[in-house]
């Protein structure tokens, strides 16, 4: 973030829109930073953007917030008031109740991240085929299938991208990942652990089989 700091200061026609959804999902010992932290000069021109969807798991409660210099928030704030209004009275409530309420289970729930992701990353890299790194934060994995592209799955339908290869699972595993295509990230794809340690398992053990199933 210093580096980035550095490049956006001598280029001052930037804007700075920073995403700290995933602030209080970490799970190696790097503290969290936002840029306007980091380098406060550049606060007039970053929006710092968060909610209560990841870390609090209220994904339905959609109540988001933005801090930013006064004349960009007005311009944010009239045309959201020409869209979505305003948020709900009862989920604003919730929010300051997460808020302001106990911390603690954020602990022992990212202790369960940090054993689903684990689990995930060990048998994702067992599957023939895939290569799959360790992240520090959030609740997704990335796992490359360049080992698989170019095979062919049982009905003698070649594997010529990511996109294919989630095509596949989804119709001969019953799995659902996200190609990576979507992020700018092919050949890899995109898992969530966010569901419990049960069926991350057998999600697993079937990407495993799928792609033992697949020929050269």
């Amino acid at each position: 973030l210093r580096a980035l700091a550095d490049v956006l200061l001598a280029n001052p026609h930037v804007m700075v829109l920073s995403d700290d959804i995933y602030e209080h999902l970490i799970f190696n010992d790097t503290p969290f930073a936002t840029i306007a932290q980091i380098e406060p000069r550049l606060r007039d021109r970053a929006l710092t953007v968060n909610g209560v969807s990841k870390a609090y798991s209220m994904t339905g409660w959609r109540i988001g917030w933005a801090g930013g210099p006064q004349w960009l928030i007005r311009a944010i704030t009239k045309a959201q008031s020409q869209s979505t209004s305003c948020a709900s009275s009862i989920s604003q409530a919730a929010a300051v109740a997460a808020l302001n309420g106990p911390q603690e289970h954020l602990r022992a729930w990212k202790k369960a991240f940090v054993e689903r992701r684990d689990l995930a990353v060990r048998m994702l890299n067992e599957a023939p085929g895939l290569s799959c790194l360790t992240p520090p934060g959030a609740f997704y994995v990335y796992p490359s299938c360049a080992g698989v592209i170019g095979m062919t799955d049982p009905q003698g339908n070649r594997i010529a991208s990511d996109v294919d290869f989630c095509n596949y699972l989804l119709h001969s595993a019953g799995v659902g990942v996200v190609a990576g295509q979507a992020f700018g990230q092919s050949p890899n794809f995109r898992i969530s652990y966010a569901l419990s340690l049960e069926r991350l398992q057998q999600a697993c053990q079937r990407i495993q089989q799928a792609c033992a199933a697949l020929t050269r």
